[in-house]
């Protein structure tokens, strides 16, 4: 599979399903460019034991102008197993500065196949839902909307309230693919491994991306 895919993880508790995309993508061939929010970084560390040391900067990656670092190639780095799931892994991983709306993803004519947020928190939803774009995050997934690409977000938060439903809303009526955490039990699941590919699998699906994690419902008897 090819094709270039961003994928950005805030704030909210569900990291273990975003890693879970970049890993298959990574496998299956594509490029990935990544956006960890400071909240996401975080929430990636804790979750998953991640090493935000091992993913910092060399001087030499900071634009002298804005102080922004430039995106750094990921694949080859000393936690390259982390990323691709510890196996082989023909695609491309890219780290982004959250902060560097200048960036090449924060415009329209960079193609991109489709932009996933996972986990999302509320906020970054209500962002987009408003037409925000206070980060390359926000700014990436603007950029989805005006060009009618494909954008995937799994929002975190349990209960919601009305204000979150009524993001989600506005955030569907605009053709976003909004996929919650919900992992399915048909397929009887053995492993916590094998609910969080369940909720990748319907991620990288709407995203439009060949890739299967999860047995496909088959009907009662099959």
């Amino acid at each position: 599979m090819r094709g270039r895919f961003i994928v950005a993880l805030t704030g909210g508790s569900g990291a273990p399903y975003g890693l879970r995309v970049v890993q298959a993508l990574l496998q299956g061939g594509a490029r990935v460019d990544l956006l960890l929010s400071p909240a996401g970084r975080v929430v990636l560390a804790e979750e998953t034991g991640w090493d935000p040391q091992g993913e910092g900067f060399s001087e030499e990656e900071v634009h002298p102008l804005t102080g922004w670092h430039r995106p750094r190639r990921l694949l080859g780095d000393p936690q390259r197993s982390f990323w691709t799931g510890g196996k082989e892994a023909s695609g491309e991983l890219y780290l982004y500065d959250v902060r560097d709306v200048s960036a090449d993803i924060a415009s329209g004519s960079t193609p991109i196949q489709a932009m996933i947020i996972a986990p999302s928190s509320m906020s970054t939803v209500a962002a987009i839902a408003t037409g925000q774009s206070g980060n390359l995050i926000e700014r990436a997934a603007d950029v989805a909307l005006k060009e009618g690409r494909r954008l995937v977000v799994m929002p975190r938060e349990t209960p919601l309230h009305a204000l979150h439903l009524e993001n989600l809303l506005t955030l569907a009526r605009l053709g976003v693919k909004v996929v919650p955490a919900m992992p399915g039990f048909y397929h009887r699941p053995k492993t916590i491994e094998d609910l969080v590919d369940f909720v990748a699998d319907r991620l990288l699906r709407a995203a439009g991306a060949d890739l299967s994690l999860s047995p496909s419902w088959q009907g009662l008897g099959s």
